[in-house]
């Protein structure tokens, strides 16, 4: 397959670790411009990525000959970026938070489809390690019927977060957290939200009760002050379960400047993160699966060349920001809310 050429918009802490390095070790695509106004960004891609221009608009990537772009911008210029980019004939691939409510993310969807464009909300999270152990021991039975599913991204960084990019953590770590709830046991009908809001106006400590339509109930947890941190995942269901202690390490290899592209192991965890499998009194260790961030982009530039679906479907992003949307009432309300898709 013929490389697809994609620009990169935004350089900051999204698009510098977590985009630039998986497009730029990926066979399937070729980076070529990275958007940006800052002069010390443009001088970080010339030192990090040498071979890559730097340019000023969108405009300037069709220009260039790009074919998809990648979206790292600050949360509440992602949707008018993406519809700007699908009017300019672009595929998209836009970070999360994908939309900064459900009717904007509408909008992005119907536009993709009326301009027959790859569009994609970029859910890494799904190819954690321990979200895909997660997924396996669902998939082969082995918890029984799913009861509760717990889940949390718990930090202690009070001084690092929640940032105004990410629009706070409903909308930044709850992403993940609800994104990966659906995928785990599907669609939501009654939403109760908790959060406490800092000085900036940012929530923070965010609580959210998921009551699903097959009747389990996912128990969310994000926060930027957590002091203690509970495990990355627990889930309960008939016949056992299964706790995930520690998260999936790949943010943190891409923070040292790694990348898929330079090691064999990408995504494999060291045997001390292993999970704990709980039965009838007895506990055994399981295995995380490889973690696999580094399958979005391929799979992505394969649906722009008509190969294949995309990786993460739009009417995902609808879905969560559906549910983003009734917890925010909910928080606010401090009443449970009904979720109407």
């Amino acid at each position: 397959m013929e490389p697809v050429r994609f620009g990169l918009v935004g350089y900051g802490f999204g698009g510098r670790y977590f985009h630039a390095p998986l497009l730029a070790g990926a066979a399937e695509c070729e980076l070529v411009a990275v958007v940006t106004s800052s002069d010390e960004r443009r001088a970080l891609v010339a030192r990090e990525h040498p071979t890559v221009a730097t340019v000023g608009s969108l405009q300037d990537l069709v220009d260039a000959g790009v074919e998809a772009v990648a979206i790292s911008t600050p949360a509440d210029t992602h949707s008018s970026v993406t519809d700007e980019a699908l009017g300019l004939g672009l595929a998209v691939a836009c970070d999360k938070p994908f939309a900064l409510d459900a009717a904007a993310a509408r909008t992005s969807l119907a536009l993709a489809e009326r301009h027959g464009l790859a569009l994609s909300p970029y859910q890494n999270r799904r190819w954690d390690s321990e979200f895909l152990t997660v997924r396996r021991l669902v998939d082969e039975g082995v918890l029984g019927q799913v009861r509760r599913f717990e889940s949390r991204f718990e930090r202690y960084a009070p001084d690092d977060g929640p940032g105004a990019a990410g629009a706070g953590v409903l909308l930044d770590f709850c992403s993940h957290l609800v994104d990966q709830a659906l995928v785990l046991l599907g669609p939501v009908t009654s939403v109760h939200a908790e959060w406490r809001t800092r000085e900036s106006g940012l929530d923070d400590d965010v609580f959210l009760a998921l009551r699903h339509a097959g009747g389990a109930i996912s128990h969310l947890w994000g926060s930027w002050g957590q002091h203690a941190p509970g495990p990355r995942f627990r889930v309960t269901g008939t016949d056992a379960s299964f706790v995930a202690p520690a998260a999936d390490s790949q943010e943190e290899v891409l923070l040292t400047g790694a990348s898929p592209a330079g090691t064999d192991a990408w995504g494999r965890e060291p045997a001390s993160a292993a999970g704990r499998l709980h039965r009838a009194g007895v506990t055994t260790t399981v295995e995380l699966e490889r973690g696999a961030w580094d399958v979005y982009y391929p799979a992505f530039a394969r649906a722009v060349r008509g190969e294949g679906p995309v990786p993460v479907d739009p009417a995902d992003a609808v879905a969560t920001a559906v549910v983003l949307d009734a917890a925010r009432r909910s928080a606010t309300s401090g009443t449970s809310v009904e979720v109407v898709a």
